[in-house]
């Protein structure tokens, strides 16, 4: 009888802890939404009025009324441009050979260390980084290129890592089947594992993406130009982007530029979000044409 109330006790005592657990969570959940929701709420009341096209089509100026995004949205353009160029195929071509093709041993262990280790970094250190390396030892100077290659640095693990645990969801099974068919190492990967791994990688390269274009820190520490009265037409052009001519609006004292940095907010949210939506997209439409 003692054994069976024993028994009894722990089992309740175990389901008001799990019941108390849960609801920390929920809180903690809704708590940090509706913050979010506040102060999303807070930007569109101080930036909608400010929205129009000639804000997304007039140069920045010290006159607020007269002041735009175009510079930095294009060099934001730029930046995420050039930054798929060389971060995908590098990306993914180093989780291709760690996952397919390099053999089982410590020097890959420790890469893969180092790799995880290099995607927890802070931005702001790869901006260092970038400055010392490309504008600096380099000589590509306060460039456009300077800028993309170090937002390279910061996504590239993150990219591995993502592509990785899209190949490593590919069952085994597709690879042996191949073999058994003949085909090489090369035509198992490129006809059979990456098309399966495709949405997995392509949802990976869109969110590493959008956190680049977020990205400001790194792009101070290059250089960055806080006012720039021209759009980038080639590589060597100094540039902006959208989160530094935010950052240079909210640093001034005028109640009116508070207010073309929060137009300037919504703007970079509705891009990010919609880059998100597009990744969320490709997943559903593509993770559904797979059947293993």
């Amino acid at each position: 009888m003692s054994t069976k109330l024993d028994i009894y006790t722990t089992k309740r005592r175990g389901r008001i802890k799990n019941m108390l657990f849960t609801s920390a969570c929920f809180l903690a959940t809704i708590t940090c939404v509706l913050m979010l929701m506040v102060l999303i709420w807070n930007i569109i009341l101080q930036g909608k009025d400010w929205l129009s096209w000639g804000f997304i089509d007039h140069l920045p100026s010290r006159f607020p009324h007269k002041a735009g995004i175009k510079s930095a949205l294009w060099g934001s353009i730029w930046l995420i441009s050039l930054t798929a160029m060389f971060s995908v195929p590098l990306g993914v071509g180093a989780a291709v050979y760690l996952e397919e093709y390099a053999p089982r041993s410590r020097w890959r262990k420790l890469i893969q260390l180092n790799i995880a280790n290099l995607a927890g970094v802070p931005s702001i250190v790869y901006g260092i980084l970038g400055l010392g390396l490309f504008v600096r030892a380099l000589s590509l100077e306060r460039s456009v290129l300077s800028g993309a290659l170090t937002l390279t640095l910061v996504v590239l693990p993150i990219i591995i890592l993502a592509s990785q645990e899209a190949l490593r969801a590919v069952p085994d099974s597709i690879r042996r089947s191949a073999y058994a068919l003949g085909a090489t190492r090369w035509q198992t990967v490129w006809y059979q594992v990456l098309p399966a791994s495709l949405p997995g990688i392509m949802t990976g390269v869109i969110l590493s993406l959008s956190r680049a274009l977020g990205e400001a820190a790194p792009l101070i520490a290059v250089g960055a130009m806080a006012y720039v009265p021209f759009v980038p037409e080639k590589l060597t052009d100094e540039f902006t982007a959208l989160p530094i001519q935010i950052f240079n609006w909210t640093s001034r004292p005028q109640e009116d530029f508070h207010h073309l940095a929060a137009a300037g907010i919504l703007v970079l949210l509705v891009v990010l979000v919609s880059m998100n939506a597009i990744a969320i997209f490709v997943r559903h439409k593509y993770g559904k044409k797979i059947r293993w």
